[in-house]
């Protein structure tokens, strides 16, 4: 599946959320699959410690989708793997 195109299909208003399950201490970092519910799983190389994961993550997303880490945010997390991710593709 191309993860790319998903996610710019989901784009609206220049803002989009995107459900995330996330994966640490991978051998890789990288969308593996697409759940269901719309929700997307990613693997990530670093540990759960001390936001490593989570700042590998947004980072990975950011030259994902080619935009600057400050137009991503955590916005919520249900548990440490499910996280809630803002993109803000109006900032230039």
């Amino acid at each position: 599946m191309d993860f790319k195109n998903y996610i710019l299909w989901l784009k609206q208003e220049d803002k989009i959320v995107l459900k995330i399950k996330v994966t640490s201490s991978a051998k890789n970092t990288e969308i593996f699959d697409l759940m269901d519910d719309h929700t997307l799983k990613i693997r990530v190389k670093s540990v759960r410690e001390k936001w490593k994961a989570n700042k590998e993550l947004i980072s990975f997303l950011s030259d994902f989708l080619s935009v600057k880490l400050s137009q991503i945010s955590i916005i919520s997390w249900i548990t440490d793997n499910n996280k809630k991710i803002l993109i803000d593709f109006s900032e230039k």
